[in-house]
């Protein structure tokens, strides 16, 4: 029999559907039915490409005793960290509070006013390595809760008290000057290993995007060689690794090193916000520097994007998991991406079996598990590069083989919810990356998208639904990052369409961030004024694995402040870079993006204005030249003579203007003007008009 999730629309909720389990989603009334039995609240937090996840599904949550135990004992209630991040975060920030460490699934045991008081992540179903059965933990707290109630009262009661007292206090009154970009450029290049060209120590490896982008506009604003060099090292690593899929395009979300001589291995789930991130990076890589490299990874995981997540609706799905059939009804992670000599020899023959074995390092011990092996490529950009036509058509042939013999494998799941924020930077990556290639298909999949997100996650008065499922807005309410992200993305297809009701839409969710998500001093908060309450109204300013709301929101507002002009949004985001400022000089890695926003502010941003008629060549010159600018942040609004669809545009006669705070240069209609006009040493916006 199905349990109450059967009711659910996030695909990680359903998959749990048929448990045993009596779950009940995160409402009121699990809260309540916990008073009523007088009975501690289990919480489970995980997604749908979560691997450990699905392990503890199968070994516990499926297992008929450890459910009729969970059910007599407790209220068990089920949450998607993708549909209510705001549940999420205040429960793992008390996590880690407490065991110095978080991940997925968590596992929170609370009291039914949802206070805290017991904590971990992944369970076994029996004792291993030291660590209790997820029995004994059940028992545990049980034991706990029946016969040393006031205990658990005053711990729960001094985790909610520690949790209110983590307050923000060193959101900085000004936003970072260049000194404090300098210094955190500083602190990325002790961190940086330019043999690996990977970033940090440790053996797990994230791909550092946001860093990425900062690194880039940090080279365009002062040309900083070692910027650029960090940024295109970790790119490379990145693009040549087993990171990245060398087959079918696209990232998955992270490579760790298994033991100390050991290869790199990826956690195989493929996410859609990593994956919309990194073709913006390498789209715009590929602008400061022409790499072939970039340019290949970022329309092959472009057409990743369009292939592999878009819905029916025209919408990006959230992710594709870790795990698949192996083909023998064995669901085992990585099984859709790795291969061994023989299977190559099955595709290929022998002859390009080892051809392709050399280039993609498949050997005979294998670099994954079970002599198997992950794809990666042997040699350097610069290598790959140089080969010859012939060589580069064998290569080509081998890739398509493989692919299509890859394709007949039982595929991996894919989470087909639409996540607001993650469709914004979906947006942003596939409108830039096919205007700077010359693919309009992909520009009007980014409209598409857009499409839906107006149509279907916001309601009448601008208000974001956090995720959708078939066409349907689901009932979570949108986050920081949803408003700041959507907005980012129509800021980014209004410069690229030139229609300035994209524009006017981002206004619409930025003026609902100013109204509702800004607090004193200028910090910003993950969930709006009028939200549910928890125990803690979440706050966050650091980079995970997409930018904090926080540092988005700044972004956006910036460059909406650039394209009209509006003093409001332009304080808005100057108080919330106070944050970059503390935190940029002492923890880089953790708020790249803002420190990216920061380089944008202290170079204007710059806005640029392209007057003329749309048909005519040399507007889409003068357009084309614009957008492939590197000015750090630039905003771009073209349009005809007399249009109002950009106040930059308004009252203007033909040509194309480079501004600061809508003070402009003289209009110039010589694209290589243009382009000296948006380059690091350019003095725009130093002359009188308006």
């Amino acid at each position: 029999m199905s349990n109450r999730l059967v009711h659910a629309t996030s695909p990680y909720l359903l998959q749990h559907a048929d448990n045993p389990v009596d779950w009940w989603q995160w409402e009121p009334a699990a809260f309540e039915e916990a008073r009523r039995r007088n009975v501690p609240v289990f919480l489970s937090v995980g997604y749908s490409a979560c691997h450990w996840c699905h392990v503890m599904a199968h070994e516990s949550f499926e297992d008929e005793a450890a459910a009729a135990y969970m059910n007599e004992h407790f209220v068990n209630v089920k949450v998607d960290r993708e549909e209510r991040p705001d549940v999420d975060a205040v429960y793992m920030e008390a996590v880690q509070a407490a065991t110095g460490q978080g991940g997925w699934p968590m596992s929170v045991f609370m009291t039914p006013d949802g206070e805290p008081f017991y904590f971990g992540t992944y369970f076994p179903p029996e004792p291993r390595h030291g660590m209790a059965s997820f029995r004994q933990v059940l028992e545990g707290v049980d034991s706990a809760w029946t016969d040393r109630r006031e205990e658990v009262a005053e711990v729960a009661a001094k985790i909610v008290r520690e949790l209110a007292e983590r307050s923000l206090a060193y959101n900085a009154p000004e936003m970072p000057a260049e000194e404090e970009l300098a210094q955190a450029l500083l602190g990325l290049t002790r961190e940086y290993d330019p043999v690996s060209g990977w970033l940090g120590g440790g053996d797990t490896k994230f791909p550092p995007s946001m860093v990425i982008e900062f690194l880039l506009r940090h080279h365009a604003r002062t040309e900083s060689e070692g910027a650029l060099e960090m940024a295109q090292g970790m790119c490379d690593a990145m693009g040549r690794s087993s990171l990245y899929d060398q087959l079918g395009g696209g990232f998955h979300r992270y490579v760790l090193r298994q033991r100390a001589d050991g290869p790199l291995v990826p956690h195989f789930e493929k996410m859609l916000y990593d994956n919309a991130l990194l073709c913006r990076v390498y789209a715009h890589l590929w602008r400061a520097t022409g790499s072939d490299l970039a340019r290949r990874v970022a329309l092959e995981t472009a057409d990743f994007l369009v292939s592999e997540l878009r819905t029916q609706e025209g919408g990006f799905a959230s992710a594709l998991d870790a795990d698949s059939d192996d083909g023998s009804g064995k669901h085992v992670e990585g099984a859709y991406y790795v291969w061994t000599p023989e299977q190559l020899r099955a595709v290929l023959g022998d002859e390009d079996a080892e051809f392709a074995a050399r280039r993609f390092l498949v050997t005979e011990k294998g670099t994954f598990e079970e002599g198997a092996s992950v794809l990666q490529l042997s040699e350097t950009e610069a290598e790959s590069a140089g080969l010859g036509l012939a060589e580069a058509g064998r290569v080509a042939s081998v890739r398509a083989r493989l692919l299509a013999a890859r394709a007949q494998r039982p595929a991996p799941g894919r989470d087909d919810k639409v996540v607001a924020a993650w469709n914004g930077l979906a947006i942003a990556a596939l409108a830039e990356t096919g205007a700077f290639f010359d693919r309009p298909d992909l520009v009007e999949r980014a409209t598409e998208a857009a499409d839906l997100l107006v149509r279907v996650h916001m309601d009448e008065g601008a208000r974001l639904a956090r995720t959708s499922k078939d066409g349907k807005a689901g009932a979570n309410a949108g986050v920081l990052e949803d408003y700041a992200d959507v907005a980012e993305g129509f800021l980014a297809l209004a410069s690229v369409t030139g229609e300035g009701v994209w524009l006017d839409f981002a206004g619409f969710l930025l003026d609902i961030v100013i109204d509702q998500f800004v607090g004193e001093g200028g910090a910003l908060y993950d969930t709006a004024n009028d939200a549910e309450k928890l125990i803690r109204r979440p706050q966050d300013p650091t980079d995970s694995a997409t930018p904090s709301g926080w540092t988005a929101a700044a972004g956006a507002l910036l460059s909406y402040a650039a394209h009209t002009g509006s003093e409001a949004h332009r304080a808005a985001a100057e108080g919330a870079l106070g944050v970059v400022k503390a935190l940029g000089p002492r923890a880089p890695r953790f708020i790249g993006w803002g420190l990216a926003v920061a380089e944008a502010a202290l170079d204007g941003p710059r806005e640029v204005a392209v007057v003329g008629p749309a048909d005519d060549p040399l507007t889409k010159d003068l357009h084309r030249v614009a957008l492939l600018a590197q000015a750090p942040g630039a905003v771009v609004a073209v349009g005809e003579v007399g249009s109002e669809e950009f106040p930059l545009l308004a009252d203007r006669p033909a040509g194309a203007y480079v501004c600061r705070h809508f003070v402009c240069d003289a209009p110039t209609a010589e694209p290589s003007v243009l382009r000296e006009r948006l380059g690091a040493d350019a003095e725009a916006g130093t002359g009188v008009g308006g």
